[in-house]
């Protein structure tokens, strides 16, 4: 098969697929805008593009989102013009993730091929994150569901576009209307659990020097970056009471402090420190030493810590699932989160984990300490979590093999068959 990928940040969510069918004897391509030259990587061919301006000044601000996937659109539309020009190339099969707009437009180029697309979610007003936290209200939510429809015209596009879609999870795959449903196949991008699985002799050296075994009581609390959607103001407002409840425990915090999801801070502030500030009064400075915040660590540091932790605790929106979670589940973290969709998808109450209610920080508290006071019940979540991930979520046998399947089921189909 030829295969073209396309995603600005390549490799993305095809990190496995791509090079397995690279491996695998296929011709496998990426045009990306990760890279400024052509190249390769384990296999696969890489072609650049690049967006040729910025959004144009006094758009009406409903459709700045649109432009900025149009404009992306357009530069992977002209990069792979001068790959089908060039070198005469035309793929059997596109996989795409639609979430910048690039392939909105390569159905035109390359009438035949048959184009899968990663669908992660589709944005709503309600039962999703939009509404989910008072505490950050939108300004109209009349209005907001206006820009929300138009936000969604990039996946509305792309449905004239797409023969087969792909998402990871029930709950992101329930997100979109019913004219994709039939057309959707739940499969995650999968987690080695060869690599990611427990290690009781880990160890994790902390930034003051001291050095972190299984012997410790150990919490550990990760965001790609610390923010609301996370759940980090929650968990920031119940650390004076858990400290105060657990007088041995050390507090790791994993995190950047920009914006992956919903508004930046006010005023140029950053969420870690709207909340830090919030609670450090409430904390005596001995309890405070216990809290570490690490940034963000390379993924061996991040394996040793969760190998390390005796109650791991994540907290999420109505939203996209994180990693994090599973590769706690499949490392044997012992699992505390709030009950929301995503969340209840994979952990059962007593147990792959303990819930609670996403705005309870005292119920957290409670379930920690519930946790961290029982050996027995850490071992058996522990087990169930690891066994839930490996059938589940194995990389190697299951959600690879689904992948590859998926991609075939993509080849054999007649181009145009399910498309509207």
């Amino acid at each position: 098969m030829k295969i073209l990928f396309i995603h600005q940040n390549f490799p993305g969510q095809f990190k496995h697929l791509a090079p397995e069918l690279a491996a695998r004897g296929h011709d496998v391509r990426c045009i990306t805008l990760r890279v400024n030259e052509e190249g390769g990587w384990k296999g696969v061919k890489l072609y650049p593009y690049k967006i040729g301006r910025k959004p144009a000044q006094g758009l009406h601000p409903w459709l700045v989102d649109f432009e900025t996937k149009v404009l992306r659109a357009e530069a992977c539309f002209a990069a792979a013009r001068r790959l089908r020009d060039q070198e005469g190339y035309t793929p059997d099969v596109i996989v795409a993730h639609p979430g910048w707009g690039e392939p909105m437009f390569l159905r035109d180029l390359w009438p035949t091929a048959r184009i899968g697309l990663y669908s992660e979610l589709y944005y709503a007003l309600s039962e999703t994150d939009t509404d989910f936290d008072p505490e950050f209200p939108k300004a109209n939510m009349e209005t907001d569901s206006i820009r929300l429809r138009l936000k969604n015209l990039n996946n509305m596009m792309h449905r004239q576009a797409v023969d087969l879609c792909i998402s990871p999870t029930r709950y992101q795959a329930s997100t979109f209307p019913p004219e994709y449903q039939d057309i959707i196949s739940v499969i995650h991008d999968g987690i080695d659990t060869d690599v990611v699985r427990p290690n009781p002799e880990a160890q994790l050296s902390l930034p003051d020097g001291s050095v972190l075994t299984c012997e410790d009581e150990v919490i550990t609390f990760v965001n790609r970056n610390l923010e609301p959607y996370r759940g980090y103001h929650v968990f920031m407002r119940a650390l004076p009471e858990l400290l105060k409840r657990r007088p041995n425990a050390q507090v790791l915090i994993v995190g950047g402090d920009s914006v992956s999801y919903g508004s930046a801070a006010p005023k140029g502030q950053t969420w870690k420190q709207i909340f830090i500030d919030e609670v450090r009064g409430q904390i005596p400075t001995p309890n405070w030493e216990r809290v570490h915040f690490l940034g963000k660590v390379p993924y061996d540091q991040f394996l040793a810590m969760l190998q390390l932790s005796r109650a791991h605790v994540y907290l999420t929106y109505p939203f996209v699932l994180s990693w994090s979670l599973l590769e706690a589940m499949a490392i044997g973290a012992p699992i505390v989160a709030s009950d929301t969709s995503p969340v209840a998808e994979v952990i059962k109450h007593g147990e792959t984990g303990r819930l609670f209610s996403f705005f309870e920080g005292a119920q957290m508290v409670e379930e920690i300490c519930t946790v961290l006071e029982d050996p027995d019940l850490r071992a058996s979540m522990a087990a169930a979590s690891r066994a839930f991930a490996v059938k589940h979520y194995d990389l190697q046998t299951r959600c690879l093999p689904q992948q590859l399947a998926w991609i075939d089921q993509l080849y054999e189909m007649q181009p145009g068959t399910l498309r509207s």
